[in-house]
């Protein structure tokens, strides 16, 4: 059988751990040939070193993407080993700091990896692919752009900011043939939440907020990225997909209303 991304180049932000990692072992798994850009250089190596046993091709860049010129570097030497077909802008961070407490340097460094770092790659890599007038560029966004959090007012307005900037590249750039969608996870359990947050924690914000009654995980959400990658999505431009386990449905009902359906 066929392998969906046989020989195409997709480079993915973020690419060393969590979802950004389970993103790369599936186009891994598709045949894809993978640039994988992080912050982490130990993290990175380790991760190029488990993608091996999938993939015959996988190349690494140690950037850190809200350095232009970094970037820029990193995009052009991609790019020079073989074209990119796809950009994954996974790479993000949060904090999590009430409103009335964040710090100005802690506001910036949100802002400048959610948002400012993803212009900096997609803007980079999209003016090769507009020379060949081809190209699919997914972004992480976040349940959080769509509806806030308390204690996270910089991460959510960097991922509100995501998806608007998702659908004016669209608009820019559909008449260049190149598409650009958006995913918007919601509490998915990766390696880092599990270190932060506490069983008790999980288990409250489950009960309280996630009609299904559970967290995602990244083999959930990665698949997404793919979908909106492949010729299956070849119509969608502009777009948001939502995986939040029906968080964003509405106010979760309580067990007694349960019991009564």
């Amino acid at each position: 059988m066929a392998k969906r991304f046989e020989n195409k180049h997709v480079l993915i932000t973020g690419a060393a751990r969590g979802i950004g990692f389970e993103i790369a072992c599936q186009f891994a798994k598709e045949g894809a040939v993978l640039s994988l850009l992080d912050f982490s250089e130990a993290l990175l190596e380790e991760a190029v070193a488990q993608l091996q046993l999938l993939t015959s091709v996988v190349h690494s860049y140690h950037v850190d993407i809200s350095v232009r010129a970094d970037v820029d570097l990193a995009v052009l030497t991609a790019e020079n080993r073989q074209p990119i077909d796809v950009l994954i802008n996974n790479a993000g961070i949060a904090f999590e700091t009430p409103f009335l407490q964040i710090e100005e340097q802690e506001w910036k460094k949100i802002l400048d990896v959610n948002l400012t770092g993803m212009f900096y790659v997609s803007q980079s890599v999209c003016r090769h692919m507009a020379i060949r007038k081809k190209g699919v560029v997914v972004n992480m966004s976040s349940k959080n752009g769509l509806d806030g959090e308390f204690g996270y007012a910089h991460y959510n307005a960097s991922k509100a900011g995501v998806i608007m900037l998702t659908k004016t590249m669209a608009l820019e750039l559909a008449h260049l043939n190149i598409r650009v969608n958006a995913v918007c996870p919601g509490y998915i359990q990766t390696p880092l939440s599990e270190t932060i947050d506490s069983k008790a924690f999980v288990d409250n914000f489950v009960k309280s907020y996630i009609p299904m009654n559970r967290v995602g995980k990244p083999n959930e959400i990665a698949p997404l990225f793919l979908f909106l990658s492949s010729e299956e999505s070849s119509f969608m431009t502009g777009q948001i997909l939502i995986a939040d386990g029906g968080q964003l449905a509405g106010q979760k009902p309580g067990q007694s209303l349960i019991e009564n359906i």
